[in-house]
């Protein structure tokens, strides 16, 4: 569904995306972990066409769309959530999600409205209220269903437990969780690690732009190399060494 292959970029000089190949497919969510800094929202930004790859290549359903424009990625299927929610306070919730359909005949978008209601009716109880009356969790959850307005296939997620509550944000995850259970690929950055892989299939841990680790999300948290790859521990004098794949199971 979603490919990434030997993927780079650079700001001003400096590799924050260094040669990163990872793959999500329908129906499982995926999580990105590590350290600030660590290149996770880059590599959205790259995915999402908000940032200019150095190399590489990103493929949706088989096709290359490292060059397209964002809006052309978002027609496609990719929709991305960057983190922070970005809310119009001052507008109701169901302002606010009909946004995430711009430019779709207005049919689709009540289409895809009804279906965010079916999927998170506490949305539908508000949907006159707000945005900024709402509590930190109910924002977050508006800004999902934001994003599943334009009916991706490929979701991508950008620190979406930031500033909730433990007990909020693993509402969050899991319902994000039943998300791509119904058959939508989810790319999940997370901070929150033991929770991202409590509800991943699978997972990717970056460190200084590279991937460090690899493999079954339930099996990472206790692997002795989690921790210092997880924290950015590992100096950066020497080049990194190939990503550590635990199982046979694991895709590139």
């Amino acid at each position: 569904m979603l490919e990434v292959e030997d993927l780079s970029v650079a700001y001003r000089g400096r590799i924050a995306l260094d040669h990163v190949t990872l793959n999500v497919r329908p129906g499982e969510m995926v999580a990105v972990l590590g350290a600030n800094g660590a290149g996770k929202s880059t590599l959205l930004r790259a995915v999402s066409g908000l940032a200019d790859a150095h190399t590489g290549d990103v493929r949706h359903r088989g096709e290359t769309i490292t060059s397209m424009r964002p809006h052309r990625i978002v027609r496609r299927g990719v929709a991305h959530v960057p983190s922070g929610r970005r809310l119009f306070v001052d507008q109701t919730v169901e302002a606010n999600l009909l946004i995430g359909a711009h430019g779709r005949p207005r049919s689709a978008a009540r289409h895809s409205l009804d279906g965010v209601y079916e999927r998170l009716p506490v949305l539908q109880q508000r949907r006159d209220d707000l945005a900024g009356s709402l509590s930190g969790g109910q924002q977050q959850l508006v800004a999902v269903a934001r994003g599943l307005m334009s009916e991706p296939d490929v979701l991508l997620l950008d620190e979406p437990s930031f500033g909730l509550a433990p007990t909020l944000a693993e509402r969050i995850i899991a319902d994000l969780a039943v998300i791509a259970s119904a058959g939508t690929a989810v790319l999940l950055v997370e901070q929150a690690a033991e929770l991202a892989l409590e509800f991943s299939s699978r997972a990717y841990v970056l460190q200084n732009g590279r991937i460090a680790l690899q493999g079954v999300a339930g099996e990472l948290s206790g692997h002795p190399e989690f921790t210092a790859a997880y924290m950015g521990l590992a100096t950066t004098q020497e080049p990194p060494a190939p990503p550590h794949r635990l199982t046979a199971t694991n895709h590139p």
